[in-house]
């Protein structure tokens, strides 16, 4: 626990008022309890640019504190996005997480943010570099750009501090996987004006499923970070970040589902050859500056490049349709070497001014991404397998031997304004529109989106909002390349989303506890529709831009503390998702878009030194392909948790101990027949965290 500076200086404080009440007549205050709430968030930056509170922003948003994921022992986003209902998991497939936000899938291109920044996510994200996750629902083109229906996910990096921070971890599980952490930070000049914080992470995973040969899978990680601030005088301060991940493991595309959703084989058998692997390397560097122009207003440039290169050497198996052990599949092996580079930047002015009789929370902005992806393959011949027979050997290639490069490169830029103007005490009303233009050969874009809510606040610790919004994909191309179509040559339009949301947010048990609920609709509409053209028309397929999508639910959530020693935060989401106009899937729902979802984690303080923690997670069922003739069955996964505080002098020494799935559940996660990812069974882990 984090809490003998805080008790110390309650203590002083308590002490220092009983000594002067004796002493003269001051009225003496006193103070209960000693909890620190580290489950409740205020504030959520990338939600609305500026420093707006959650009462103050006519949208969902859920934010998971790093509180919470030293906890839990999280070593990847997913098991931090477990907390959030509206979240649920998509395939594990090629040593990376795919999510669904509200039943839509997260883009990795476009579906996340770091620190504001439009973020390339193909990778399992560093987040021991995290102080908090904020989950922002719904469409969000209007500060972002291209984006889609669900929302987003932004991450926000530990920050440099003036107070030193030393920070050491070492945690374990059953399988000997091994994770050891450190996390400094402080003052580097007397002044204190130049500041850091560095993180350095080393992991080594053995994981439960086996390749066919009997090798275990593993993996390799390591992550430096480093964030520089300095201010430059009273006015203006400048932040330089550097992050760089190694990341190579074995290869594990999922297990492979029959006609009744059911593993066909072993839950722990890899059918991906053990000589297939991924390695990857991501370098984040950037640097931000923000300048005071007055008392009320400042300006903030920010600039950011992510390199992103991966070798996939891949055995690639195939599942026969009806395939059963014993039968053979085919395999396709290939060496692929991928490069992304991921340009962005974005200049935000913020203020405050009152006109017209009104206070005025103005953002002007504008923003822009630079997108280059390169691409270097070659194959080799394709073989047969059947389980039991001795694995294929690697074949000997090279994607270095490939003489043709494919490449795709794109950019776009964007202008945005937002104004949240407070009318009275009760009334505010948010307004904001942008203009959004992307160059890309073959697929130029623009648009423009509004965005609009009213916020109407019945007490100082509650409001009830209503939003509009809306959202942007564009087209792979800008028109229909296609001769044996009947619409050759039509302009394509961008994809676009829009959502309706009502809601509520309250701050509850003297503003412990924060409270939220919304309903909403989104649509999607504009995504491409081809259906077999009429005999003796002389085409082939006629495609039209017609495809609706649509999306409506209710959630609700809570965090914070319930008393002095009770945390919690929890939600529940029900959805109904379904394609309403679609040739192939009209009446149909997306994958792993469960109709209820719902978590839950707490902890219970027995004393400042012993604390246990509880969680569950329920997913309802879900289907595991398009057709929805495949379906997942619910499944509800138990955790538990203990910390005990050291008593040191000079240091905060914690013990923790969590099983994950504390009753061995059985179930299917994300992924759909040919990729599902297994859940895992009961999993132990042991950590060590001292805090100096």
């Amino acid at each position: 626990m984090r809490y003998s500076v805080l008790c110390l200086a309650i203590g002083s404080a308590i002490a220092t008022s009983n000594v002067l009440a004796k002493s003269s007549e001051i009225e003496v205050i006193e103070v209960k309890g000693t909890y620190f709430n580290d489950y409740k968030v205020d504030t959520a930056k990338g939600a609305m640019r500026t420093d707006a509170s959650l009462l103050e922003t006519a949208q969902s948003v859920f934010v998971i504190s790093d509180t919470v994921i030293d906890e839990q022992l999280a070593t990847t986003l997913g098991e931090v996005l477990n907390n959030d209902a509206s979240l649920t998991a998509g395939s594990k497939q090629r040593n990376r997480e795919t999510f669904n936000l509200r039943g839509f899938g997260l883009s990795s291109s476009n579906g996340y943010l770091r620190d504001g920044h439009q973020h390339w996510s193909h990778y399992q994200q560093p987040i021991e570099t995290l102080e908090q996750v904020e989950v922002i629902k719904g469409p969000s083109s209007i500060l972002y750009g291209q984006s889609g229906p669900g929302g987003l996910v932004n991450m926000v990096t530990k920050k440099p501090t003036a107070k030193t921070v030393m920070n050491f971890g070492l945690d374990v599980d059953h399988l000997g996987s091994t994770r050891a952490t450190a996390d400094f930070g402080g003052a580097i000049t007397d002044e204190e004006d130049l500041r850091y914080r560095a993180v350095l992470v080393k992991q080594d995973v053995t994981f439960d499923r086996e390749y066919v040969d009997g090798n275990e899978r593993t993996r390799d990680r390591f992550l430096g970070s480093m964030v520089l601030d300095y201010d430059i005088n009273d006015s203006s301060f400048v932040r330089v970040h550097y992050d760089r991940t190694n990341d190579k493991a074995g290869l594990d595309t999922g297990a492979w589902l029959d006609s009744k959703g059911q593993v066909i084989g072993s839950d722990k058998t890899i059918r991906d050859f053990s000589w297939a692997f991924t390695d990857i390397t991501v370098e984040n560097k950037g640097i931000d500056f923000t300048h005071a122009l007055t008392e009320n207003f400042q300006v903030t440039v920010g600039y950011n490049e992510q390199d992103f290169s991966r070798q996939r050497f891949e055995s690639a198996p195939r599942k026969p349709k009806d395939y059963q052990v014993g039968d053979s599949y085919g395999s396709r092996p290939y060496d692929r070497y991928d490069d992304w580079q991921f340009t962005t930047a974005f200049v935000d002015v913020t203020g405050e001014f009152e006109l017209g009789g009104f206070d005025h929370q103005v953002l002007i902005g504008a923003n822009s991404l630079d997108y280059y992806y390169g691409q270097l393959r070659v194959r080799a011949s394709a073989v047969d397998f059947v389980e039991g027979q001795t694995q294929p050997a690697r074949p000997d290639i090279s994607y270095a031997t490939d003489d043709s490069l494919y490449t795709s490169e794109f950019d776009y830029y964007g202008l945005y304004v937002q104004d949240l103007v407070t009318i009275n005490e009760q009334w505010q009303v948010s307004l904001g529109g942008r203009y959004d233009k992307q160059n890309k050969e073959g697929a130029d874009n623009e648009s423009f989106l509004p965005k609009g809510g009213v916020l109407y606040h019945p007490s100082e610790n509650g409001t009830v909002y209503f939003s509009y919004s809306e959202g942007f994909e564009p087209q792979r191309s800008s028109k229909l390349d296609n001769l044996e179509d009947k619409n050759h040559d039509m302009k394509l339009d961008a994809v676009t989303s829009q959502q309706h949301e009502i809601g509520t947010k309250w701050q509850l048990v003297d503003d412990r506890l924060l409270i939220t609920a919304a309903v909403f609709d989104i649509s999607k509409t504009g995504t491409l529709i081809t259906t077999d053209a009429e005999a003796g028309s002389g085409y082939t397929t006629v495609t039209t831009q017609a495809g609706k999508q649509r999306h409506t639910g209710f959630e609700f959530a809570a965090q914070g503390a319930v008393n002095d020693r009770l945390f919690v935060m929890g939600s529940v989401m029900n959805l109904d998702a379904e394609y309403v106009r679609d040739k192939k899937y009209e009446g149909k729902s997306p994958i792993d878009a469960p109709k209820w979802s719902a978590s839950l984690w707490s902890r219970y303080e027995f004393s400042d030194a012993f604390a246990v923690n509880a969680g569950a997670f329920y997913q309802g069922e879900r289907f595991a392909d398009p057709k929805n003739t495949i379906t997942k069955e619910a499944y509800t996964r138990i955790d538990v948790g203990a910390t005990y505080k050291l008593g040191l002098s000079h240091a905060d020494v914690n013990v923790r101990f969590n099983i994950e799935n504390l009753f061995d559940k059985n179930y299917l996660a994300g992924g759909g027949v040919n990729n599902v990812t297994i859940g895992e069974g009961t999993t132990f882990r042991l950590a060590l965290q001292a805090a100096f």
